[in-house]
């Protein structure tokens, strides 16, 4: 009788222990599992790798909640809350309620804000450049100003001329193309302007001065008192849009265009530097990315409500449209160019930006010339006055 061989005797156990074996990986992989859910839902309640939290204060120039202007700083402020899991945390403030509206530049600087939120052009008087940075006179289009800052070498030269302020600057949305502004009498002839007091910040300022005006930077909260009152004769705040809501149609009788002063206004955010080196390098780069969006979210909104908004102003208030005559304009650009030179002449910084500013202008221009401006001319042509 034939007797079994070592291998069929083995074979029996040889089974059992690869089946214990894998009892013991199945069960280790369930513990795992298990474990593994428990982790994700601790992340989510805030529970395991948190990290600190921090608590930031932000000013602006704008009043609470202002439709439009201050609508980039709210939406800072959630997109961060949101994106950072509640680590960090940006209270808004409104023109007036911690620092008066033109004081944002150095409550940021200081530290007595961490953050701000205005246009950069309200800070020539120290920082000559700034202008740049906000909209030079028939420059930059809102398109073109991002792909400068972003692609083009602005944003670096914007970050090296507030260095010296302790601030951390960044695009904080646009309101494209603005109206050319608010006027009691027409404006016929460059003579017009004469004698004019007008609310215009910025370059623009002071080539109205230069064309015989005198030009008068105040917050968008004094503007309809002091155009109801005569403390100025005329203004150019954003467009239809903000215009309406602070109801300069019911004290000024012509709405200009085109925004000759501001083709593409980019406002801006401020941080101060030592409380964006405070953060973890996830929140610096949350707070950045935050920026970027809702600055391009303001400019998807005014390109949305301005339409609507116009139509009101002309059909339901009667306010009379004017184009700005073609010699005004003129005009209006010689200034522009004198006050670009004496600019440039004066102050280096202002000269390095608008070094790498013109060349990215004249290569944008050639290529719009045949791309965007090209197809708006064609629309014109093919459409006429019909609706799509």
């Amino acid at each position: 009788m034939a007797t079994d061989s070592r291998e069929q005797r083995l074979a029996p156990l040889i089974i059992l222990a690869l089946v214990a074996a894998l009892v013991a990986v199945i069960g280790l992989w369930a513990a795992e599992k298990a474990g593994g859910a428990k982790s994700v839902a601790a992340m989510a309640d805030g529970e395991i790798n948190a990290g600190p939290e921090f608590e930031w204060k932000l000013v602006t120039t704008w009043p609470k909640n202002f439709p439009g202007l201050g609508s980039a700083a709210e939406n800072l402020s959630r997109m961060v809350d949101e994106m950072s899991n509640g680590r960090l945390k940006i209270r808004v403030y409104g023109g007036g309620e911690i620092v008066p509206a033109l004081g944002v530049f150095d409550a940021v600087s200081q530290g007595v804000a961490d953050a701000g939120h205005g246009a950069a052009y309200y800070w020539k008087g120290k920082v000559p450049s700034s202008v740049f940075f906000t909209a030079v006179p028939f420059g930059l289009n809102a398109q073109e100003m991002y792909g400068w800052l972003h692609y083009g070498g602005g944003l670096a030269l914007y970050e090296e001329a507030y260095a010296p302020f302790n601030l951390v600057p960044m695009a904080g949305g646009s309101t494209g193309v603005q109206m050319g502004g608010w006027f009691n009498k027409e404006i016929n002839s460059i003579d017009d302007l004469k004698g004019l007091k007008m609310r215009i910040p910025g370059m623009a300022g002071e080539v109205f001065t230069a064309a015989g005006g005198t030009s008068v930077t105040l917050p968008g909260s004094e503007l309809y008192t002091s155009l109801q009152t005569g403390v100025i004769d005329a203004l150019e705040w954003v467009g239809p849009y903000n215009d309406r809501i602070l109801g300069f149609h019911e004290v000024a009788k012509y709405y200009y265009y085109p925004g000759w002063h501001e083709p593409g206004s980019i406002l801006e955010f401020i941080i101060n530097k030592d409380s964006m080196a405070e953060l973890p390098a996830d929140l610096q780069a949350i707070v950045r990315e935050a920026a970027r969006a809702s600055s391009q979210d303001m400019l998807d909104e005014y390109t949305a409500r301005n339409n609507e908004a116009l139509r009101e102003l002309i059909e339901e208030h009667g306010v009379q449209l004017r184009r700005f005559p073609d010699d005004v304009l003129k005009a209006l650009w010689l200034g522009t160019r004198q006050a670009l030179d004496d600019l440039v002449a004066k102050d280096p910084m202002s000269a390095r930006v608008y070094a790498s500013y013109s060349e990215f202008y004249k290569g944008v221009r050639n290529y719009h010339h045949i791309s965007e401006q090209a197809y708006i001319n064609l629309r014109d042509v093919v459409l006429g006055e019909e609706d799509y």
